[in-house]
């Protein structure tokens, strides 16, 4: 059987916001490669199905509109949060607290659901 390499994690996100996109990130060990693609590269993983695992998950957002830079809003947010969900509302993602005066992009949420992800992985097998 050919070897085909390294094993690599390619995370395949869908965003309602951009239904007509697909957001993947390739994480290569060292580095993690953004890609957005449209509705075709779905089925371009479809074909790949017999060499890789698929697993799923939801992830809900909450987000403020009319704010575009994080740090305008992140209060506001962060205190609409506290109000129905407690005291279990976290600080800032990571990602988001090293661009809180950048304009927000789409890819912006992809890299945090990507690190929501990621961590909700790292808890499940530690259990």
């Amino acid at each position: 059987m050919p070897s085909l390499g390294p094993q690599r994690t390619v995370h395949v996100l869908h965003n309602s916001e951009q239904p007509a996109s697909v957001f993947s990130l390739l994480e290569t060990g060292t580095k993690t490669i953004p890609l957005v693609a449209d509705g075709l590269f779905d089925l371009l993983m479809l074909k790949m199905t017999p060499i890789y695992t698929k697993k799923q998950g939801v992830l809900v957002e909450v987000e403020y509109r009319p704010c575009v830079v994080p740090s305008s809003c992140a209060g506001l947010l962060r205190e609409f949060l506290q109000g129905f969900l407690g005291s279990c509302v976290q600080a800032l993602p990571s990602y988001l607290q090293s661009r809180m005066d950048d304009i927000y992009q789409p890819l912006d949420t992809v890299q945090q659901y990507l690190e929501h992800f990621t961590m909700y992985r790292k808890a499940t097998f530690a259990v």
